[in-house]
C-alpha cells in the first residue's frame, strides 16, 4: 500500500523537475531571439536618430512597464491557482511585439513595439520563477541557477548570430529583428509539456504592499530596489564602448563584447547558484553588487579594448551572482502560498526602478558618460552598506 502511495510521488516529483529543463529550453529559445535584439537596440535607436536620453527612457520603459505587470500576474496566477495561462500568454505577446519591431522606421515606433513587447515579460515572469521555486523546493539556487545557464546560453548564441548576420551577411537590423521574431514564436512549443502542482483558487484581496510578506523579506526587497536605481540599462555599456571604434567595427566590437558578458553569465550562473545553497543567498548577492561597484568604476576610467574585455566580462560575473540567487532568496523568505505574490513584488519594485534610473543615466550621460558610471557605482555602494546592516540585523534575531 506504502509503495502504490509513493508512486505517484515518484512520478509527480520528475515531471516536476523536468520542468526546469523544459522552462531552460523555453528560456533558451526566448533567450536566443531576445538576444538578437538586445546588443543592436541601442545601435538601432541612435541609427534612426535617437540621443542617449532616448535609449534610457527606451531602457527604462522595457524593465518599468514589464514589472509593473509582474505583480499583477504574480497575483492573480496565486489566486486562481494556475501559472501556465499567464506563461504562454506571455511568451506569445512578447513574440508578437518583436515581429511589429522588425518593421520599425524611427525611433518611436522602436519605443512602442520594444516597450511593448516586454508586456509579455511581465505577464510570465511571476508565475514562470513560482512553477521553478515549486519544482525543486529544496534546492532553489541550484535550479534557478540551472535556468539561468540555459537562458543566458541562449543569449550567447542568439548574439553570435546577430553578429554573423551583420558582419559576414551584411543583414541589416530590421532582417535581424524579424529572423529573431521567428524564433519567439518558435519558443511557445515546449511550453505544453509544462506540468503544475494542481493548486486550490484563494480568496485573496490585492493590495499593492508588502504588508504581507515577512518583515526579513520586505527590508531585503527595499535594498533589491535601492541596488536596482543605479543597475541602468545594459544599453548605456554597449554605448560605452561603440564610442572607441569607427565603420563596422563601432557594431561588431560592442555585439563581441556583449557574447563575452553573456558567455561569463551562463558559465558561472550555475555555479554561482551552488555556491549560494552552500554559503548563503545573501554573501553571494553582496559578492555581485561589490563586482558592479568595481565594474562601474572600470567604465567610467578605461578607454582600451583591453580593459572593455576585462569589463564585460565582469559585468557578466555581476549578473551571475545577482540575478538568480535574489529570486531565490525572495523564494526563501516568503511563505508558498504566497510565493508568486512575493516574487512579483521583487520584480515590481526594483523594475519600477529602471525608468529613473536610466533616465538619470541618459541625462548624466549627455553631461560626461563617465559621470553615469560613477551614479551607478555610488548607489551599488550604498546597497552594500544597507545589506551590511540587514545582515547584521537578521543574524542578531535568529
Amino acid at each position: 500500500m506504502d509503495k502504490k502511495k509513493m508512486i505517484p510521488h515518484r512520478t509527480l516529483s520528475k515531471a516536476l523537475y523536468f520542468n526546469i529543463i523544459l522552462f531552460g529550453i523555453i528560456s533558451f529559445l526566448n533567450d536566443m531571439s531576445s538576444e538578437m535584439i538586445m546588443p543592436i537596440l541601442p545601435m538601432f535607436i541612435t541609427a534612426l536618430g535617437g540621443t542617449g536620453l532616448i535609449v534610457g527612457l527606451v531602457g527604462g520603459l522595457r524593465d518599468s512597464i514589464a514589472s509593473i505587470l509582474k505583480v499583477f500576474a504574480g497575483f492573480w496566477s496565486d489566486k486562481i491557482g494556475k501559472r501556465k495561462p499567464f506563461i504562454f500568454s506571455g511568451y506569445f505577446i512578447s513574440a508578437l511585439f518583436k515581429l511589429f519591431l522588425s518593421f520599425s522606421k524611427v525611433w518611436p515606433q522602436v519605443l512602442i513595439f520594444s516597450s511593448s513587447e516586454r508586456i509579455g515579460k511581465g505577464l510570465r515572469t511571476a508565475p514562470r520563477d513560482a512553477i521553478i521555486a515549486d519544482s525543486v523546493p529544496e534546492r532553489k539556487g541550484k535550479g534557478f541557477g540551472i535556468h539561468r545557464a540555459f537562458d543566458t546560453s541562449g543569449a550567447i548564441i542568439g548574439s553570435a548570430l546577430a553578429f554573423i548576420l551583420f558582419w559576414f551577411m551584411k543583414f541589416g537590423f530590421n532582417q535581424i529583428i524579424l529572423i529573431a521574431a521567428i524564433l519567439a514564436f518558435v519558443s511557445l512549443i515546449p511550453i505544453h509539456f509544462v506540468k503544475e502542482k494542481k493548486k486550490e483558487p484563494k480568496n485573496l484581496l490585492f493590495k499593492i504592499s508588502l504588508k504581507s510578506l515577512p518583515k526579513k523579506s520586505r527590508l531585503f526587497i527595499l535594498i533589491a530596489t535601492i541596488f536596482g536605481l543605479g543597475n541602468f540599462s545594459y544599453m548605456f555599456f554597449i554605448l560605452k564602448a561603440q564610442e572607441f571604434f569607427t565603420g563596422k567595427f563601432a557594431i561588431g566590437i560592442p555585439i563581441l563584447l556583449y557574447i563575452l558578458f553573456n558567455i561569463f553569465y551562463a558559465s558561472f550562473s550555475i555555479p554561482s547558484g551552488i555556491l549560494s545553497d552552500r554559503i548563503g543567498k545573501k554573501n553571494v548577492i553582496l559578492l555581485g553588487y561589490s563586482l558592479f561597484v568595481l565594474t562601474c568604476l572600470g567604465f567610467a576610467f578605461s578607454h582600451s579594448l583591453i580593459s572593455f574585455i576585462i569589463l564585460f566580462a565582469l559585468y557578466g560575473l555581476v549578473y551571475a551572482c545577482i540575478d538568480g540567487n535574489q529570486r531565490a532568496f525572495v523564494s526563501d523568505m516568503v511563505p508558498t502560498d504566497l510565493r508568486a505574490t512575493g516574487l512579483g513584488a521583487f520584480h515590481t519594485l526594483t523594475g519600477l526602478v529602471a525608468l529613473p534610473a536610466s533616465l538619470i543615466a541618459g541625462t548624466l550621460w549627455g553631461i560626461n558618460p563617465a559621470i553615469t558610471f560613477i551614479f551607478g557605482g555610488s548607489i551599488a555602494f550604498i546597497a552594500i552598506i544597507l545589506l551590511q546592516i540587514y545582515s547584521l540585523h537578521t543574524d542578531s534575531h535568529r
